[in-house]
């Protein structure tokens, strides 16, 4: 069907494969015959084929290659769904050779009149980038603003704050207008900056309270001029630091708070959970009650996003519970919930209990304890506790509940129930020794191992109050010693500990029989402790004074333990991350940045507005004829430019509006497009200096006319991450065809292994083909030998590694580069100083030799010159810093796990700083 000439039958087979893809089939064998379509007129069959390229590209290289002129027609295609397309697929080939026929297919897309167009463009910088490797192309990079884009930029570079700065106002005013997803991508972006930008509004309340203590209005009013001579006096002995205005918020705080806020009635979860984090974070205590009415909303949907939100609603109903409390019913438990859901909600529940609705909270609590669901009912049994621990007027109530609780039926009732009144006796021991009483009954008929080694603790701890009943618990304890769990038999050789302390006479052969017995058992730790408390209790000859010290051990009294939320500690992952849901740091997760001390410098923000900003719309239709683009490259060339958009207000630093004017098709495509181009110029300035270098593997005079080049090209090789991707261009000098290209007889030391490149069935005389092979050097300069065969000759020929092509770059912080580099210190250090070459005393030649010379990538932000990799089989650390100083005296470090390879690294980079 796809070799037919007619398009139906095309179509028709374009959409099975498609459907194949969809369902997981495999469909790569199919794409010989879907490339050959690439060129079919039929705009529905050139679509489906750009969609198969995208899925398959980057396994199938070769082939991909030869369409790249096709691709380079379809970025001129009228139909817009074409030309991203073409662009999709053609930064999906992910092949040094093409990146600057990437660089400018996203220059032209960043300027089409197509926001779709252009939205792919921005999707197609982080692929650049990731394939390129070198952060430092992007140093120069502007703020990218819709959604799209801003994902390029928090990928690329979201360190980079210092480039948010005049586009921050922007953002804030085009937020409504942004499509879902991009809105929580910039929100999320903008919280961060905020920490950074802006001074803690919540800071005010602290200064009031060891102030004046009179009532002030948050945002800085003066203070009052008929106040009393009484507060006069009182405010005169406040500290220095108390006597300050309170903190006035900023302008653009305000705005940013103000212009987010609609964005609580947003149909999309993640948005509603996105703003909800950012008043959390940002907004003073009084204004961040807003966003519990929308949260309540959400729990009406999908119990995934339940799930999620009550995650976020139980970290804030621990500082902020007072937002909550007005909905309390909207957390109670509906029988059809999810168990992980009934649980959150418990959560919440507990949180905001408090003197006046205790009493409703508990009664709902007895009735989820009926519940058939038993991790449910141990739940609710430990928020009762919680509730009795953080409110002791209602402690006393609990725990009458939960005594009344062992008699239930349920064995892990009664199980959970004991661990729980355990350590809400510890309170008050002197008043429950009824309980106590009660629950050593139990322990005839509680198997659940957790439960009656709380009971047990219970005993020994307390063996004063029930002296008559603890030795008696002991005898059947020393009975079913060897057939108890290990964390039983623990807490009876601590019983056994305790009676001999305080009452010897009827317990000194019983627990001689259970040391003997624990001196025996299978366990180390059981054999340990008896071994311990022997020696620790029973008096000796050598030791008979030990006694006393054992009571003073045993007996000490012990603070009542805590209990406390699980989620009092997790409000230090942003709140809506990944990180938060997972109580721990997910990959690619940053830190949400500590409010400053003092106010950084606000006129960062201000965008002086242009000339033409100032004309009226009919002088700007005028001149948009004949007006030049923004940007042009150096050789005069120039592109289709967006009109201009309007931003007067925010520009200015004003306030005043909405952002209305900024909203809508011009700003958008105004500012993505200019910002991409403005990107890819500044990458097209910079790239040379990252060209790969070429090694002769095969000379056209040795080859009989076959020459052979090979480049390691710094890519991911996609079949095996512990290969080196090496880059290989044969040409045909000869006058007759070359065949059948291919391995043979391959030599390797031990440990190292390749994966070799496709066999070339043809290469016709006069041209030229590529192909990429992987070897595994196992992080040595050890050469691979092997045998280039072709249909009628055989060479022998040999690659052999730079040390600097042995690494893949890594992104690191500063912060993370100097935590890592102390920890590499000693040995895996080696220093060298040096003087720079006169062309090599500019950062970013320094940068460029570096780079040149091994494939590190740099790190942002550093005050010398730091360079972060790994090796790519053994992923061992590879850190590298330049120090440069006067006259061109540098110092060069290398801290590297292996010695080897930092020794032979620190050679090749002061070959290229110095030649």
């Amino acid at each position: 069907m796809l070799d037919s000439n007619k398009d139906s039958l095309k179509l028709e087979a374009m959409k099975r494969i498609v459907a194949m893809i969809a369902r997981g089939k495999n469909a790569s064998d199919l794409f010989p015959a879907v490339v050959k379509n690439v060129a079919c007129k039929n705009i529905e069959v050139k679509k489906l084929v750009y969609v198969y390229l995208v899925r398959y590209a980057e396994e199938q290289q070769d082939l991909a290659l030869l369409s790249i002129s096709t691709f380079q027609r379809g970025l001129k295609d009228p139909n817009q769904l074409i030309r991203a397309s073409a662009l999709r697929v053609l930064s999906s080939i992910r092949v040094t050779i093409i990146v600057p026929i990437m660089m400018l297919a996203i220059k032209e897309a960043a300027s089409d009149m197509s926001p779709y167009v252009r939205k792919t463009a921005a999707h197609a910088i982080p692929k650049l980038y990731r394939l390129h490797s070198m952060p430092q192309l992007f140093q120069g990079l502007s703020f990218l603003v819709a959604g799209s884009v801003v994902m390029a930029f928090e990928e690329v570079c979201p360190e980079r704050i210092d480039l948010i700065h005049k586009n921050y106002r922007k953002l804030c005013n085009l937020l409504i207008d942004v499509e879902e997803w991009g809105q929580v991508v910039i929100i999320n972006m903008l919280t961060r900056y905020a920490r950074t930008q802006f001074l803690n509004p919540n800071i005010n309340e602290s200064l009031l309270e060891e102030g004046s203590g009179g009532d002030k209005t948050f945002y800085g009013s003066d203070e009052d001029e008929d106040e009393d001579e009484e507060e006069k006096e009182k405010n005169a002995e406040a500290p220095a630091m108390a006597k300050r205005k309170p903190y006035v918020m900023d302008p653009d705080h305000r705005l940013l708070l103000r212009n987010t806020k609609p964005l609580l009635q947003s149909r999309n979860a993640a948005v509603v959970m996105a703003v909800a984090q950012l008043y959390f974070h940002l907004a003073p205590k009084a204004e961040v009650g807003v966003i519990a009415k929308a949260l309540v909303r959400l729990l009406r949907s999908h119990s995934e996003v339940q799930y999620v939100v009550l995650q976020n609603v139980a970290t804030m109903t621990i500082k902020r519970r007072g937002m909550f409390e007005p909905y309390l019913k909207s957390f109670y438990i509906r029988s059809t919930d999810p168990t992980q859901i009934k649980v959150l909600k418990l959560e919440v529940l507990t949180n905001l209990a408090n003197e006046t609705n205790i009493s409703t909270i508990l009664r709902e609590f007895q009735t989820y304890i009926k519940s058939m669901d038993k991790d449910f009912v141990a739940a609710t049994i430990q928020a009762i506790g919680r509730c009795a621990t953080n409110i002791g007027e209602v402690r006393d109530t609990c725990l009458n509940g939960l005594v009344q609780l062992l008699s239930n039926r349920d064995e892990l009732v009664v199980a959970e129930s004991v661990v729980v009144i355990k350590k809400l006796l510890q309170m008050q021991p002197e008043k429950h020794s009824d309980i106590i009483k009660h629950m050593a009954k139990l322990t005839d008929n509680i198997q659940v191992p957790m439960a009656r080694a709380s009971i047990l603790w219970l005993i020994g701890e307390y063996c004063e109050h029930v002296p008559k009943i603890a030795p008696d618990v002991l005898r059947k304890m020393a009975k079913s010693f060897t057939n108890e769990e290990d964390i039983v038999k623990l807490q009876i050789i601590n019983l056994a500990a305790k009676l001999y302390l305080t009452n010897s006479k009827q317990t000194k052969l019983l627990t001689q029989y259970v040391l003997n017995l624990a001196k025996y058992d299978q366990n180390y730790d059981i054999r340990d402790r008896a071994r311990f408390i022997r020696q620790l209790i029973v008096p000796t000859e050598k030791s008979g004074a030990l006694s006393k010290y054992a009571k003073k051990l045993f007996l000490a009294l012990k603070p009542a333990p805590v209990l406390e939320s699980p989620f009092k500690d997790r409000d230090h992952f942003q709140l809506g991350s990944l990180s938060h849901l997972l109580n721990a740091k997910a990959g690619g997760y940053q830190e949400l940045p500590d409010w400053p001390e003092a106010a950084p410098d606000p006129s960062v923000r201000n965008v002086e507005v242009p000339e033409w900003t100032k004309c009226s719309s009919r002088e700007k239709r005028k001149e948009k004829k004949v007006e030049k683009p923004f940007y042009s490259d150096s050789e005069g060339e120039s592109g289709p430019t967006e009109s201009a958009d309007s931003e007067s207000d925010s520009a200015s630093g004003s306030e005043s509006g909405s952002g209305s004017e900024e909203s809508g098709s011009g700003s958008e495509s105004h500012m993505d497009s200019l910002t991409i181009l403005h990107l890819v110029l500044c990458l097209q300035t910079i790239a040379p200096s990252s060209a790969l270098k070429n090694y002769e593997l095969l000379h056209r005079i040795t080859g009989e006319g076959l020459s052979v080049e090979y480049c390691f090209s710094r890519q991911p090789f996609s079949p095996d991450a512990n290969m080196v991707a090496v880059q290989m261009q044969f040409t045909n000098n000869a006058t007759s065809d070359t065949k059948n290209l291919h391995m043979e007889d391959v030599k390797l030391q031990s440990g190292m292994r390749v994966k070799e490149f496709p066999e070339i069935e043809l290469l016709p005389a006069g041209e030229t083909a590529a192909a990429v092979m992987g070897i595994d050097f196992c992080d040595s300069t050890q050469a691979a030998n092997f045998q280039l065969c072709t249909h009628t000759k055989k060479f022998f020929v040999s690659i052999q590694p730079p040390v600097g092509e042995l690494m893949r770059p890594i992104f690191l912080t500063e912060n993370e580069f100097k935590k890592e580099q102390g920890q590499l210190m000693g040995m895996n250090e080696i220093t060298e100083k040096l003087t720079l070459d006169a062309k090599c005393r500019n950062e970013h030649a320094i940068v460029q030799r570096v780079t040149t010379a091994a494939n590190l990538s740099r790190v942002p932000c550093g005050s010398d010159k730091e360079f972060a990799g790994r090796t790519v089989t053994s992923s061992s650390l590879v850190l590298v810093t330049v120090a440069t100083k006067e006259e061109g005296a540098a110092q060069l470090t290398v801290n590297c796990e292996k010695m080897l390879i930092g020794t032979m690294l620190v050679k090749d980079i002061l070959l290229a700083l110095t030649q």
